[in-house]
Order: C-alpha cells, then structure tokens, then sequence
C-alpha cells in the first residue's frame, strides 16, 4: 500500500457526501467528550506504549522540539474523526520520550485565513524565550492557482508562522499572512509544503518539500535573519520520478514530501518521503553554496512508516520520529474511532562508510517487565530456557535475537499460539550475505562476519523491527476478537549456528490505551485559531 497522506481523501469524500462526516469540532475537549472512551480503551489493537490520540486520525510528526525540560511533539490531527481531512495539529508533552500527555490542539486552521482548509505540516525552532512555529497552510482555490491538486482537491499551499512565548507552548499567536505566500517564480512545480527549518550564524535556513513537472522531486532552500521575510535561494538537493504516471507526483516520485536537512557527525543527512516511503541520503553540505552533494542514499523503514522527522534530544543526540499508517480498510479503521501510530524513538548516527544507523532510544528501557530467554538450539550446558518456551502476551513487548558466525539459512518467526499463524516471519541466509526476507520481501542488509541483531517491539498491532542497526521496517497487523494473542518467538536454526532469544513485557505509559492522562486545561478555550 502506498502511504500518501492524500490516498485516504477521495474515500473521505465519499463518506461526506453521504453525510456521514460530522461537523467540526471547536476543540480537543469535545473530541475526547464522547461514550466510546470505554470501547476505545480495551480495543485489543491499540498499542499500549506508542503515542497516539486518545479518538480520532493522527498522522505526521510536526516541530518535535526539546523545551523548558520538556519534549513536545506535535502532529497532524483530525479531531472530526478517525480518517484524513481539516488538519489541526495536535499535540504531547513528555518528560522522558515516553511518557507522554495530552494537551490542547495547538494550531486549529483560521477561517479566513491562509490556512482556511488546514494546517499541514512544518517544523519549530527556539527563539530565545520563545517558540516559533512554520508550517503549511492551505486554502481551496481555482486550479490554475492550486499547487496541489490530486484529483481530490485543488490548494494553494503557503509557509505561515506562529509563535508562542508559553511555558507549556499551548498558546499560540498566528501572523495573518503568510511568510512565504508564493512558490519560487519560473519553477514549474509539483507542491509547496512541509518547511523544516534551522539556524546557522546568523541566517536561518528553510527547506520545502517541492518537484519539477517533469524532472523529479526537488527540496527548496530560503534564507532569513528574522523568520519573517525569506529569500528564495535555489534547489539544495533533487532526484528523479519512478516513471509511472499518478494523478498525484507523490505517487511518481516527481514530488518530495517532509524533507529535513541535517547535520550528523561530520556529514549531512537529508530525509524526504515519496512513493509510500522514506528514503535518506548522506554526504556533504557545501556551506559557501549551499548546495547538498549526497554520496550514500538508502531507505529508513521498508514498511507502514512515512513522513519522518527528527529533533534534537536534550543531549544532543538525534532522534527520529514517522507516522505509522494504518493498512487495514478505512470503513474499519474509522467504525474503530481511531488511526494512525507515531513510531517509537530512533537515535540517528553514521556509520564510518557513510550508511545511516538507527537504535531505538535507550529511554524505552524503562517500561521492560518480566523477562524470558532461551537458545536455539538449545546446549545442555546453556542455563537458559529453551526458545520454544519464549512467548509473549497481550501483544506488548520487546525482543532482541542475536546470532553469530552463522552457517546455516534460518529463521525467526512470531507464531499465533491459539491458531498457529505466522504473524511475522525473518529468513536469514548465509549464502546471501547481502539480503534478509521479512515476511518474504528482500530487504538488502549485510551480514557483516555472520552477524545477525533483531531488534523489536510488538505493541497492539504494530511491530517495530530494527536489523543490525541498518535496516528497518514496520508492520501493522490485526487480529479479532476482545483480546490480543500470545505470540510464540519461534527460531528454526541448525548445528553449530546459536540464536539467542531474550523477551520482556513491557509496561502501558498509561492505565489504559488512551496514552496519556488528558491535561485539564483542555476543557479551556482552544488556542492557535
């Protein structure tokens, strides 16, 4: 399934011509005022520890940001309902990267202003004492002035800023016309969205997601000293479409969504989405151009994860975040009241050949209960358990396989205990040193010195898989039923290979699977309007 944000509109569409949409709401209090609080918090397949919205569609990361001892994370938010449409941004607060509470929606789109039909993506920067946000706003408009048409709607997207000098960054102050009104004359472009931003001496530079008809996708770069008035620069950074011809240049290749730009070690890395997946590159940013010189590139998650973005955590280390999308059906995900998952932290670093490595953030370590291990094949010298004997339950957990010096093809498979289905399954092979299959796809990885590291975390329906920190990728998956399976860790391996298995339960952030406490400030006005 491809994950462009807009796939999900033309059904949406649908859905209110037959008047099954509800008007908007005012603010977040009255999306969480509703009797299906209950039903949504024993839903099996809401995960227990990854954030999400208490009801309703979430979908990208927008600004995360380290502030006052705090990390906010905001993110596109519907509060009409569990399905793509009217973007607000909805945001979080954490002490650890983990724990995590509601608070009120931060930007709500103005009703006449540039943002009239949404607030889309964007980034937030620290300004002394203050915090500003840019994003996209987006207004209906003819389509010869539109520059995002996709068969469903026709926009005019514009860079807009709001700032908030709040200690808790819940109130938000608007400017009424946007920053950056227009696109670059003389470019032919293919959409003009999700601005990412950071400062260097004394210019602040801006990215926008943007393609050429025609040529490819392509990232824009501007130039400020205040946020408020921008200078069109150049194309820092471009590539070539897929080929195929779409309705929408997300689908082709020939439009980047949500790149970032960003230092890491001694390179630059650029993120951007298209095509249903993010894709990076690594490699040198020449600072007297200011045009982007990629010398690796590769693809950050091979399964549901889009829209990426990262921050800063308060240690400096680079954290990565993406939206994981739902892949079962809009008619259930929208009667479940809720969809969409943000991932789990990643730290970023670079390897010294230049390919981007990914761990999950150590900070996850705290949720780990009870814990079990075992070996495969088992030795009758080993003090551990028996692999068969490693399960987990309720679909909430975290499991790490190792392996060394293998010799043989094997596998790791998570096994429905009750039906005796694969849910997920990973065959390794020694003989092809260049490739691992997940669920039978080929994901290139290289088993450097038959070394072989599984990382994963099951919550709900989502599995987060890491593979020797080079590799990864996501699934969702779906069961029936009121309760979740216990899933049996499952390791096919021979003489004289030794797969180590090692499995915790992992403890909810919140009582129940609606994530976080909902702040009481919510019942106040809704601000960023």
């Amino acid at each position: 399934m491809n994950f462009n944000r807009r796939n999900f509109v033309s059904r949406a569409l649908e859905l209110a011509a037959a008047g099954s949409l509800i008007s908007p709401l005012s603010c977040f209090a009255r999306a969480h005022s509703t009797s299906s609080s209950s039903r949504l918090a024993n839903d099996p397949l809401r995960p227990q520890f990854h954030l999400l919205p208490a009801k309703n569609w979430m979908n990208d990361p927008n600004g995360p940001i380290f502030w006052n001892g705090q990390y906010h994370m905001f993110y596109q938010y519907n509060p009409n309902g569990a399905f793509w449409g009217d973007m607000h941004w909805g945001h979080a607060v954490s002490p650890d990267l983990v724990h995590w509470q509601h608070l009120p929606i931060a930007l709500s789109p103005s009703p006449d202003g540039p943002d009239a039909d949404g607030c889309f993506s964007g980034a937030a920067i620290a300004m002394g004492n203050q915090v500003a946000m840019i994003y996209t706003g987006v207004k209906s408009v003819p389509k010869s002035l539109a520059t995002l048409s996709d068969g469903a709607h026709n926009f005019r997207e514009t860079q807009c800023l709001a700032i908030s000098d709040d200690t808790n960054l819940t109130r938000w102050r608007k400017l009424p016309k946007p920053v950056i009104p227009t696109s670059p004359r003389g470019l032919e472009i293919t959409g003009f969205r999700d601005p990412s931003v950071w400062r260097s001496g004394e210019w602040y530079y801006l990215t926008v997601g943007s393609g050429i008809q025609g040529k490819g996708g392509a990232v824009l770069l501007y130039r400020s000293k205040d946020l408020r008035n921008w200078e069109y620069l150049h194309i820092v950074a471009s590539g070539k479409g897929n080929g195929r011809k779409a309705a929408n240049a997300v689908d082709s290749g020939d439009m980047w969504e949500c790149p970032e730009l960003f230092p890491l070690g001694d390179k630059h890395v650029l993120i951007y989405a298209t095509d249903g997946k993010v894709y990076w590159q690594s490699g040198s940013l020449d600072e007297q151009t200011m045009v982007f010189h990629p010398e690796q590139t590769g693809t950050v998650d091979f399964g549901s994860y889009y829209a990426a973005k990262t921050q800063l955590d308060k240690d400096g280390n680079r954290i990565l975040w993406g939206w994981i999308p739902e892949t079962r059906p809009l008619e259930e995900y929208r009667a479940a009241g809720w969809a969409g998952v943000m991932s789990l932290p990643r730290v970023l670093t670079l390897a010294s050949d230049g390919q981007l490595l990914m761990r999950f953030a150590s900070a996850l370590s705290i949720l780990r209960g009870s814990t079990k291990s075992g070996l495969c094949p088992q030795r009758r010298s080993a003090t551990k358990i028996d692999v068969s004997a490693v399960s987990l339950k309720d679909c909430c957990g975290e499991i790490i396989c190792e392996a060394e010096n293998l010799q043989h093809p094997g596998k790791i498979s998570l096994v429905d205990h009750s039906s005796g289905g694969e849910v997920f399954g990973i065959g390794f092979d020694p003989s092809a040193l260049t490739r691992i299959t997940v669920d039978g796809q080929e994901l290139p990885l290289a088993l450097n010195d038959r070394k072989f590291l599984v990382h994963m975390y099951v919550d709900g329906s989502v599995i987060e898989t890491v593979f020797n920190d080079r590799v990864a990728s996501t699934k969702r998956f779906y069961y029936p039923g009121e309760r979740a399976p216990e899933l049996e860790i499952r390791v096919l391996a021979s003489e004289p290979d030794t797969v180590s298995v090692t499995v915790w339960q992992m403890k909810a952030i919140s009582s129940n699977r609606l994530t976080g406490v909902v702040a009481q400030s919510i019942f106040g006005e809704c601000s960023g309007r």
